[in-house]
């Protein structure tokens, strides 16, 4: 057994590396919130999980003053049974981001734990499927950006070997967004990948209309254009559009996934790690979307999705926004345009302790 002995949480502030906007909000800067584990024969674990400017502190709190204590004496071995009982003791606070966000950074340290214990990486202890994931970036995409940045942007990303990019669309008429994307189409030719993401900004009727403009660029999916509860218009727009929905950074249990799963609401899911509250209900959520025949395409956090998407069959993209690397020594290991499955034991991010400890501010 690896006995809990020890558990604490602190907040580290890390600035944008760029300015991100897109329909609903800007990326004021990453609140990281870590998590630290020791238990008894000698081992740690290190996890972690975010916000994009808010709430930070709140997550902070939920872990200092309800969790991390249920944790002291719990076999880091067992991160279905840790995550369980953290949960349900939790239950008048869940389902919220705060919880979910809260579980993650503990969840993730004790897969950190359970992986250096096997001597393994993160991808292989997980299931092993494939030891690389192709990449699209984000960083060239986002709303304030002209139609010509958007397409030298583009045109960069190909060069470097990606196989696709993401645009935000929310201009305040669609025949602006579809002139933006049609250039960047231009630009590209037919056999890049193009991702359009609308932040959950439109109308159902606004959606239906904006998938009509879009249908002929051939895109390779349409994400968040309605509220991320609103699942009958997901649904309805589905049926209306052939370009591909995907949903799942806003969404914060397995549950909710299995809905929009069930009802063909969605044919990309895109689960966000720390959102859905950790390692263990991502791995649930990756497999009942490879029930459903979907692939999974998670958001953000690529520094730890990267194993998570070598772990797993029917991931297929891995978003490229670099945020870590003022905290860490290396980054992903990126080989003609795929991400490589990190070789070393545990998560396989290789932090700089120093440069977390001059950041930390609670």
């Amino acid at each position: 057994m690896s006995v809990i002995t020890h558990a604490q949480a602190y907040l580290v502030d890390l600035p944008v590396e760029t300015h991100r906007t897109d329909a609903s909000q800007s990326f004021l800067k990453q609140e990281t919130i870590f998590v630290e584990i020791t238990t008894a024969d000698g081992g740690t674990g290190r996890g972690y999980s975010y916000t994009i400017g808010t709430g930070g502190t709140a997550v902070l709190a939920m872990l200092t003053d309800y969790l991390l204590p249920r944790l002291i004496g719990q076999d880091a071995g067992r991160p279905e049974s840790i995550w369980r009982n953290l949960y349900f003791a939790t239950r008048a606070t869940a389902i919220g981001a705060v919880t979910s966000l809260a579980l993650a950074a503990v969840d993730a340290a004790v897969w950190d734990v359970r992986c250096r214990n096997a001597g393994l990486p993160l991808w292989q202890l997980a299931g092993g499927a494939k030891d690389r994931i192709p990449l699209y970036d984000t960083e060239v995409g986002w709303l304030h950006l002209s139609a010509d940045e958007l397409v030298e942007g583009a045109k960069a990303a190909v060069q470097a070997g990606l196989s696709g990019v993401k645009v935000k669309v929310g201009k305040p008429s669609h025949v602006e967004d579809a002139e933006r994307l049609t250039a960047i189409r231009t630009a590209l030719g037919p056999d890049v990948d193009i991702m359009v993401d609308a932040n959950q900004s439109l109308t159902a009727a606004d959606a239906v209309r904006l998938a009509r403009a879009l249908e002929h660029l051939d895109l390779r999916w349409l994400e968040e254009p309605l509220p991320a509860d609103d699942v009958a218009g997901h649904e309805a727009l589905s049926r209306s559009t052939s370009i591909p929905i995907a949903v799942g950074e806003s969404l914060y249990s397995a549950g909710q996934f299995a809905e929009y799963l069930k009802r063909d609401a969605a044919s990309i899911v895109q689960v966000d790690v720390a959102r859905i509250g950790g390692i263990t209900p991502w791995l649930k959520v990756a497999h009942l979307a490879e029930a459903h025949n979907v692939a999974v395409c998670p958001h953000f956090l690529m520094e730890l999705h990267v194993s998570l998407c070598a772990a797993v069959p029917n991931s297929r993209y891995l978003e490229h926004i670099p945020q870590l690397r003022a905290i860490t020594k290396a980054g992903i290991e990126i080989v003609d345009g795929q991400a490589l499955a990190p070789s070393s034991v545990g998560l396989g991010i290789d932090w700089d302790l120093d440069a977390i400890d001059d950041l930390r501010t609670a």
